[in-house]
């Protein structure tokens, strides 16, 4: 039975050129990427370890060998944190332990003032499901029309995956998708996280399942939306992490480029400027 931190460690393994190892070619090769051996080599481990932890059949590797395996897959500091999470969440998953539960959607009343403060800017509450807890008008006034706030628990995942019309809205549809996956990974917990994909899985279909065992951060770009009134925007955006007790992050959307700015200042008539807290 395979597991995150396996799954992880497969994926990126076969996503690297051996090359830029400097390691020969021997010939085509049955599978992209690294050989399990040349893996092992290079992390200082037994082949039949690195295959029981991609197999899922060892479930707690120690510090010293997840921090070999990360040097090994020339992992970036986020990938390097992402590896210590699934290799927490992969020990943990054994039977016993709590029961999948949904979770808490309370906005505190500071951040609902601080989303006060950012208006008429775009920005809004979530959590890594997707779930869309809290918004300023700015941001229901970019948001109007696409179906992604009818749902009376608007979540942005399940929007992505089953509204037809998101394919339109994100002309990255795949890029935004795999943004969506990968977070799940991420929290607010392990079994939040097992709830949400146990529910949306018979629903979203293969685009969501396959997604599910990549655990490949995908690349950090601007985000493009194509609004319904045929303007196209590009966000920077900047996600602010909220206490760990909250399991939540203010994320802000600002303008890319000139032209986005100036399609918001045409939409600007139509904002009441009121703050929506999705209960």
């Amino acid at each position: 039975m395979s597991t995150p931190l396996g799954d992880f460690v497969r994926a990126k393994r076969d996503s690297l050129q051996p090359e830029s190892f400097g390691l020969p070619d021997h010939g085509r090769r049955r599978a992209p990427g690294l050989r399990r051996t040349e893996l092992a080599m290079r992390a200082g481990i037994s082949v039949e370890y690195l295959t029981r932890i991609e197999q899922g059949r060892d479930r707690n590797p120690s510090p010293a060998v997840l921090n070999a395996l990360a040097d090994a897959l020339s992992l970036d500091a986020g990938e390097r944190h992402h590896l210590r999470y699934l290799a927490k969440i992969t020990g943990g998953a054994c039977p016993g332990h709590r029961p999948p539960a949904p979770p808490n959607r309370d906005v505190r009343p500071t951040v609902l003032a601080t989303l006060r403060l950012l208006e008429p800017g775009i920005a809004f509450v979530t959590n890594r499901l997707g779930d869309v807890l809290a918004y300023t008008s700015g941001f229901e006034l970019v948001m109007r029309g696409t179906g992604l706030l009818d749902a009376e628990t608007p979540n942005l995942t399940t929007y992505v995956f089953t509204d037809p019309r998101a394919r339109t809205f994100l002309p990255d549809w795949d890029q935004v998708a795999d943004e969506q996956v990968f977070d799940l990974w991420l929290g607010p917990s392990a079994e939040t996280s097992e709830w949400f994909r146990a529910t949306l899985a018979p629903v979203a279909g293969p685009e969501f399942t396959r997604r599910l065992h990549r655990h490949l951060p995908p690349p950090q770009v601007p985000l493009r939306l194509r609004h319904p009134d045929g303007h196209e925007f590009r966000w920077h955006r900047e996600r602010l992490e909220l206490p760990s007790t909250d399991a939540q992050e203010l994320v802000v959307l600002l303008p890319a480029d000139e032209s986005t700015a100036q399609a918001v200042e045409r939409l600007r008539h139509q904002s009441g400027g009121i703050l929506r807290a999705v209960s």
